[in-house]
């Protein structure tokens, strides 16, 4: 078995090593992401741009590949130039951060997902949810650091690709999205639905004075603050029963929420 591994917070990001520690005992690994951070690109890709390609050496002195550009160009560039045959899976992740709710088209982590079942191979889109109770630390000096635990993560990973390995996709599943609480209270799975929502989105600006910090940091040099506006984000907190936010933040178990990309809704006979 052959496995493309990618992600969207760039190639040496602590998570895609993850991904890879999860399932390199089960599968021929290649790891390809790009060179700097692309959250929240969706599914942009680079069509007819020049992409600068490195060989590099990951923290575990294995090879990977950094792409200059987005998520999905990396799918791309992994399967049809760097493989010298398809994978049969691919996994995007393990990102730091949360990947729930119809929320997830904004997502380079799951959309790159996308891109590989539109190269006719199923995947897997995998995020650690960081607590902010528990994931934020400070060190001996005072300073704040995060603390990357990937261990369920891990574990979850592990045992769906093995799964996988020796029963395939459900019938009419695409992609998984796995989500996984770094301050879990149970460590079963759940099968879930998207929620409607993840984020609750406002526009900012200087006048915004309870936001003021956030507005004016960091400001480029030379930079004037009156033309300037900033979105912001809160996630949100009420979800329902059965849905991924619900799983993940409610009851702090992970969610895996099966998914297919095409998005048709085919009753409308009483319309």
């Amino acid at each position: 078995m052959k496995i493309l591994i990618s992600n969207d917070d760039g190639i040496f990001a602590p998570g895609i090593l993850a991904a890879k520690q999860a399932v390199e005992d089960l599968a021929d690994v290649y790891v390809v992401a790009p060179d700097k951070n692309n959250s929240s690109v969706g599914r942009r890709i680079s069509l007819f741009k020049h992409l600068k390609i490195n060989s590099c050496e990951l923290e575990d002195g294995s090879q990977g590949y950094s792409i200059s550009g987005s998520p999905a160009d990396c799918v791309i560039a992994g399967m049809d130039y760097i493989m010298d045959e398809k994978p049969d899976l691919v996994i995007t992740g393990i990102n730091a951060g949360v990947n729930i709710s119809c929320d997830i088209t904004s997502s380079g982590t799951v959309c790159a997902a996308f891109e590989a079942v539109s190269l006719g191979i199923p995947a897997i889109a995998v995020s650690l949810f960081m607590d902010p109770e528990t994931s934020y630390k400070q060190d001996e000096n005072g300073e704040w650091y995060l603390d990357f635990d990937f261990t369920l993560a891990k574990k979850v990973l592990h045992e769906l690709v093995l799964k996988i390995i020796n029963k395939g996709f459900p019938e009419g599943v695409d992609l998984f999205n796995l989500n996984v609480p770094s301050n879990y209270a149970s460590q079963d799975v759940k099968i879930t639905h998207l929620s409607h929502k993840m984020l609750d989105k406002k526009v900012i600006d200087n006048t915004t004075k309870e936001k003021e910090d956030l507005f004016n940091y960091p400001l480029e040099e030379n930079q004037d603050s009156d033309d300037l506006i900033m979105i912001t984000s809160n996630l949100i907190t009420d979800y329902e029963k059965g849905s991924d936010g619900y799983a993940l933040l409610i009851d702090k178990q992970p969610s895996l929420t099966p998914l297919n990309v095409n998005m048709t809704c085919r009753d409308l006979k009483d319309w």
